[in-house]
């Protein structure tokens, strides 16, 4: 039987519909559920103490209402949710576990290298976050985040971008194709995982998409 719900974690439910409504699907409010699950489950694995389950639940939720990639000026923003942990009277100690989760746990900030404190609720909400980036919902993902920016889906002339910089990354009309978004992030996921659940599960949702890439180049060559 499902544990009942927090007041705030209901609230935070609400808020997640509401702010991402008319979003792409990669993103969107069943992204932020998905996450929230696979990290609860990873929790369990991985013996979190109860206490800091509150923390993983809701960072996991909240993690991508501010992602640059859907704001204004193409940064991140935590706003919204820094004024709703604080209006639901949430401890001030839990307010900056989360926030420092949030605002690290992207694959940009491992590109650039960027230092902060790996604690174990960090980790199991990054290895969620970066789960559902990979396998089949990661596939189904990436094309609708690609095509949504009118992204060529393949291009043999455009080769994936090596060395990526934070900068290079986060580069609003870079010349790249779905495709590509497999070497450069999709792939590499899987060894950066820091949970021992989470690297278990990487591997089966790295070996589809490797099988789904090898059938992609056959079909686009016309072995297939």
């Amino acid at each position: 039987m499902a544990a009942e719900k927090s007041e705030i974690v209901r609230k935070a439910e609400i808020l997640i519909a509401e702010t991402m409504c008319g979003r792409d699907a990669s993103h969107d409010a069943a992204h932020a559920f998905r996450v929230r699950d696979v990290a609860l489950s990873l929790a369990k694995e991985e013996a979190l103490s109860p206490s800091s389950l509150e923390i993983v639940e809701l960072a996991a939720l909240l993690h991508d209402i501010g992602d640059y990639k859907y704001t204004k000026d193409f940064v991140e923003d935590t706003t919204i949710i820094e004024k709703f942990l604080k209006e639901e009277g949430l401890d001030e100690s839990k307010r900056e576990k989360i926030l420092s989760i949030i605002k690290n746990m992207g694959f940009k900030n491992e590109v650039a290298c960027a230092s902060f404190s790996n604690s174990l609720e960090f980790c199991i909400v990054q290895d969620a976050d970066r789960l559902d980036a990979i396998g089949a919902i990661g596939i189904a993902r990436c094309f609708i985040y690609g095509g949504s920016k009118n992204h060529v889906m393949y291009d043999p002339e455009i080769p994936p971008r090596e060395d990526l910089t934070k900068e290079k990354y986060t580069m609003k009309d870079a010349k790249t194709t779905i495709i590509n978004h497999f070497h450069e992030k999709l792939f590499k996921l899987k060894d950066l995982m820091k949970t021992k659940a989470g690297k278990r599960r990487a591997e089966r949702r790295h070996k589809f998409m490797e099988d789904y890439l090898l059938e992609f180049h056959m079909e686009w060559d016309g072995r297939a």
